[in-house]
């Protein structure tokens, strides 16, 4: 497990509690902490906790290496990598946007199975310390650049762990599915201060959302995936009233945000396919000035 932060925490306390072994890579600076404490988990139907291995940097091969850091620190996190650690195995990097697989295989030599974490809320309150707001997540994850056999294989210590693990089959899909909604929201939440709730039921605002999702959808379209408006907005009208986004937590907190990662992802797909983005555009520079 590359990361300890909420979504790392989660999937490895997880995981531990089905009796596998896991190995936390930590920065310096959070490697202690983990050692002391562990990793604590509340959620909304008990406590997990989880002794895993902890190193600052992996030298031994593993089966599955889960990344589950932010865009922001992926390359400095990379380098913790031996690259040997993870060449016989499956990477799952279970990050925001559309470019990091890319990143992940230029310093990992491939073995890339993009995947997205949804149906999950949770904040870090420290390094393997998190508080769930949600239930049980959801991983859908691609082959990429393994067999469908071997990804198979490689996730069932998530399924052990009771988390529900799907399957599909092209990885632009999977990354498009949810970034296609995840761009707007992440901008118009930092943009604005407004939970999800409140972007949605007040008119003016819902109407730039409709905008943005419907020119991110038409470039996902143009990128090969088909996503319908629609679908998109069902998702977020079936989030809860007081949801946000990391994005807007992380800049209300002062710290580096995924917005570029995320939404930037979108409008320089937009750009390579010769797409006006002209409302989720307006909702980014907004969302930098608030940042």
């Amino acid at each position: 497990m590359l990361g300890v932060g909420a979504v790392g925490s989660a999937v490895a306390a997880r995981v531990a509690a089905a009796g596998r072994r896991v190995i936390c890579v930590c920065t310096r600076g959070s490697a202690p902490q983990v050692r002391e404490r562990g990793i604590v988990v509340e959620t909304p139907s008990g406590v997990l906790r989880a002794r895993p291995d902890v190193t600052e940097v992996l030298t031994e091969s593993v089966e599955l290496l889960v990344v589950a850091v932010k865009a922001p620190v992926l390359a400095d996190a990379l380098e913790r990598i031996e690259v040997f650690a993870a060449a016989d195995g499956v990477v799952l990097p279970l990050l925001n946007g559309l470019e990091h697989p890319d990143v992940i295989r230029r310093r990992l030599a491939g073995r890339v199975a993009p995947a997205t974490i949804a149906r999950f809320s949770a904040q870090a309150a420290a390094p393997g310390q998190v508080v769930e707001r949600s239930g049980m997540p959801l991983v859908t994850a691609a082959p990429g650049d393994v067999t469908r056999a071997l990804l198979e294989s490689a996730v069932q210590p998530l399924v052990e762990g009771g988390i529900d693990v799907r399957l599909a089959d092209d990885e632009r899909a999977v990354l498009w599915e949810k970034t296609a909604r995840l761009a707007v929201l992440a901008a118009a939440t930092t943009a604005s201060g407004l939970t999800v709730g409140e972007l949605r039921s007040d008119p003016s605002w819902r109407a730039r959302l409709e905008a943005a999702v419907a020119e991110a959808c038409a470039v996902a379209s143009a990128d090969g995936v088909s996503l319908r408006p629609a679908d998109q907005w069902a998702m977020i009208d079936a989030m809860p009233a007081d949801a946000s986004t990391s994005t807007a937590f992380d800049a209300g907190h002062g710290r580096a945000t995924e917005l570029d990662a995320i939404a930037g992802s979108v409008l320089r797909a937009a750009h390579r396919a010769g797409r006006a983005c002209p409302t989720l555009a307006g909702l980014v520079s907004d969302a930098e000035r608030a940042a």
